[in-house]
């Protein structure tokens, strides 16, 4: 429950798992949980809701020993401070296009010494824990991912690479294909180039490090994690289980047709 190992995972480079957070109902997120992901991906940075309604959903996400991780809308102090303070494990910082980018989500992300957070975890008390060993632990219990998500950022990979105090780096297939002029298309080969260098430098550079990304289809997904995408966001619980819902109904028609 507390604190998280995923960290620890994660630098031993364990295949962590994840679906996206579709809802800020509690029965719901207790459903989702009960799958058994690793880490689970709450968006903010396109979502509608509010941040008033994450806190619950990230101490369930504790208790269940899952790894709450929230995207937030961008890389401010604001942002990635409620995420924290919330009970998030990680907080997922859009559109990191460069080192100095990266020094700044770091700089908001970690308490004092390596950053300037501020300190005021309100989640300790709900989930039971006393914030003295919140404060203590929360540089070796937290992670922080990047995401890269543009030909920009990929140009200055190695820079951000040298950074010791990140944990993940996750390429944004979606907008990196917009980057390079071919919007949506994930599977393009200017698309898959890169992520295929990605993962190359990543094992020679990324050290202790994580290498994240998500993709819609369970075969794009496990090719990437043979490529050493370690991380993988599978999607939403919903859209599995719609799609599964609509293959027992086809299974169930075909077995048993109307009859006129």
């Amino acid at each position: 429950m507390y604190p998280s190992n995923i960290k620890k995972r994660i630098q031993n480079q364990d295949l962590l798992l994840s679906s996206q957070m579709f809802t800020r109902e509690w029965h719901t997120a207790a459903a989702i949980f009960a799958t058994g992901p690793d880490w689970v991906w709450i968006d903010q940075e396109h979502s509608p809701f509010g941040t008033e309604s994450i806190g619950p959903i990230c101490v369930m996400a504790r208790q269940a020993g899952v790894a709450g991780v929230i995207r937030v809308p961008w890389n401010s102090p604001g942002d990635i401070k409620k995420a924290y303070d919330s009970g998030a494990v990680g907080v997922m910082v859009p559109q990191v296009d460069n080192a100095n980018e990266a020094k700044t989500a770091i700089k908001y992300s970690k308490y004092p010494p390596i950053g300037e957070r501020g300190i005021s975890p309100w989640f300790a008390a709900p989930l039971g824990v006393p914030m003295e060993d919140v404060i203590e632990n929360a540089n070796n219990e937290t992670i922080l991912i990047l995401q890269m998500e543009s030909i920009e950022a990929y140009e200055a990979l190695d820079e951000t690479l040298e950074l010791v105090d990140f944990e993940v780096l996750l390429v944004g297939p979606q907008d990196l294909s917009a980057s390079l002029g071919v919007p949506g298309q994930k599977s393009h080969p200017k698309v898959e180039r890169i992520m295929r260098d990605v993962a190359e430098k990543m094992a020679k550079n990324g050290k202790n490090k994580s290498l994240a990304t998500t993709f819609k289809t369970y075969e794009e997904s496990k090719r990437w994690i043979r490529e050493g995408y370690r991380m993988m966001d599978l999607g939403s619980v919903l859209v599995m289980g719609t799609d599964r819902v609509k293959d027992i109904y086809a299974e169930f028609r075909e077995e048993f047709p109307n009859k006129v």
